[in-house]
């Protein structure tokens, strides 16, 4: 039973699959109909700007994301959100120096890259290791958060996981990438409308942004709880066990390179631009986007602390994730309550999507095409949707385990598999296209040998913080342990790039002729009025990120 929905609410959840549905039909009848591999997989490789950067957010931004920066928002621990800031910043490198080899390869998946670039086996390393990430980590998670979403207005939890599910892998199935990005760049608007309505309507609620401030001023004075520079503060000292600001400037970014610029989720959006300009000018307005969600997603979950504080919303502090789901069902009137569902379930399906359609290329290329050099594009797409249907099978299957998961401390150590991962690809990829000399046989080990530290310290911080392990204190591993993940980060990456470095000069590069398409070349000549135009739109992105970086510090709002 739906809790404080009305029938207007209803109707308008209602229009929402309908025109998600419309939309993934009309995607099927057009090129994701006609059995070529590349509309199938790649949206017909013609597809602009907006398109392009609307999906980059829009699959980016799902449940977790919301619940995540909202419940860091009720939390007051706002260096979470520079994740999202820093996104933006990395964006600009996926645009300006991923994109231009990815496109000139004309490469399907990332994988296929690595293999270009290095050898058979990298490829292999980097297919596996996606795809166990997605359905073991992302998939799930985008279906947990979802039904807690579910939940929260009113609707079982099982209900709401198999709704979400089926519906988007049945729309997924139908159209390919090109049903994913066109139901994305909707799904995007619907987001942003929903959210911004939250933000406005609690901002007014407590009487603009000086009541908000009052407020939580009131609650700090009275209650002992952070005071009001706790919630407005991106930077904290290097010692915070969290999110030091040397692990935020120094770590992050590498996380976010392997993520941006690297994985198959995100870039293959990129790989269904027209040309370089409109997959370049796509990421930059996914950099523009990617400032939002500070205002949209993470100060809704302060309005949220703060209308608690006046006892006009009702949810525990520790349940904090759930802050915006429980101010839109508990406080926004009706209509407006019918949008705010819809942009959440919007950031579900849309991410969802993302994750079948981008494990499905994968699973076919990387996979089925080299079992099967020779398959017609038509058998293709034919696999590439039996991955989808058998994908979301998996998904239906894992729901009855995820609840006892997510009450354990299991999932969240599923989660850090991506944190403990990365490195090593961004060392690769990143090293890769600068550096000729930068052979197969450096890559593979340094792969291999960031994985296996990686995974060693996933491990053990499960066992010991579970109380399977006993660790000493003062001994070198329980150093090891005690590094903050986002300083780990970078001690993989910098211990990463040096094996790539070393074992490198162990062997022969690859000639001229093959590096060719794969790493950069000297170039001469004046760039064009695009990419003047691109520079520009570059420059006021950074100062923006700049500007927000001031004001969210000790020496801005928070002080």
């Amino acid at each position: 039973m739906l809790t404080n929905i009305s029938t207007w609410d209803i109707l308008i959840i209602l229009f929402y699959f309908g025109i998600i549905l419309w939309i993934a039909k009309w995607a099927s009848g057009g090129k994701g109909g006609s059995g070529a591999a590349a509309d199938y997989f790649l949206a017909g490789k013609d597809q602009g700007w907006l398109v392009v950067g609307a999906s980059l957010f829009a699959s980016n931004i799902g449940s977790e994301i919301i619940l995540g920066v909202s419940g860091a928002g009720a939390r007051a621990n706002m260096p979470m959100a520079n994740f999202e800031i820093l996104a933006a910043l990395v964006l600009i490198l996926l645009g300006w120096v991923f994109v231009p080899f990815y496109l000139r390869t004309g490469v399907y998946t990332m994988p296929e890259f690595l293999e270009k670039r290095y050898s058979r086996a990298c490829r292999n390393y980097l297919s596996i290791v996606s795809i166990l990430a997605y359905v073991i980590t992302k998939i799930s998670l985008i279906i947990f958060a979802g039904a807690l979403v579910f939940e929260t207005i009113g609707v079982p939890f099982w209900t709401g996981a198999i709704v979400t599910v089926l519906a988007t892998g049945f729309y997924t199935v139908l159209g390919g990438l090109k049903a994913v990005i066109y139901t994305d760049m909707v799904q995007a608007v619907i987001l942003l409308l929903g959210t911004i309505a939250v933000t406005l309507f609690g901002i007014h609620q407590l009487g603009g942004w000086d009541g908000l401030i009052s407020t939580l001023d009131m609650a700090a004075n009275t209650e002992g709880n952070p005071p009001t520079e706790r919630f407005f503060n991106l930077w904290r000292p290097m010692t915070d066990t969290e999110y030091p600001w040397t692990g935020m400037l120094f770590g992050a970014p590498i996380l976010g390179v392997w993520y941006w610029c690297t994985d198959q989720y995100i870039v293959q959006r990129t790989l269904s631009a027209k040309d370089v300009s409109n997959a370049r000018k796509g990421a930059l307005f996914a950099g523009y986007l990617k400032l939002l969600p500070v205002f949209i997603f993470f100060i809704p979950g302060v309005i949220a602390y703060a209308l608690m504080q006046k006892g006009e919303i009702n949810f525990a502090l520790e349940n904090a994730d759930q802050a915006l789901p429980a101010m839109i069902t508990n406080f926004l009137p009706m209509g407006l309550k019918g949008l705010a569902i819809a942009g959440l379930l919007a950031a579900l399906m849309s991410s969802l999507s993302s994750a079948f359609n981008s494990s499905s290329t994968l699973l076919t290329m990387d996979f089925y095409k080299q079992y099967r050099p020779n398959a017609s594009d038509k058998n293709l797409v034919r696999f590439g949707q039996l991955a989808t249907v058998v994908l979301v099978i998996v998904s239906l299957g894992w729901i009855p385990f995820m609840k006892t998961l997510m009450g354990g401390g299991i999932f969240h150590y599923l989660q850090s598999v991506q944190a403990y991962i990365s490195p090593p690809i961004a060392a690769v990829f990143l090293f890769g296209l600068f550096y000729k000399w930068i052979n197969a046989k450096g890559a593979i080990v340094a792969l291999w040998s960031g994985f296996f530290l990686g995974i060693l310290r996933l491990v053990t911080e499960f066992m010991v913080k579970e109380g399977i392990l006993m660790v000493d204190e003062g001994t070198l591993f329980a150093a090891f342990l005690d590094i903050n993940f986002l300083h780990f980060a970078l001690f993989l990456f910098v211990f990463c790039a040096l094996v790539l470095a070393l074992v490198s000069k162990t062997g022969q590069p690859k000639s001229d002729e093959e590096l060719k398409l794969v790493t950069f070349q000297k170039k001469e000549g004046k760039p064009s009025k695009g990419r003047s135009r691109d520079m520009i739109l570059t420059i006021v992105l950074i100062v923006l990120v700049l500007i927000l970086w001031a004001v969210f510090s000790p020496w801005g709002l928070a002080g």
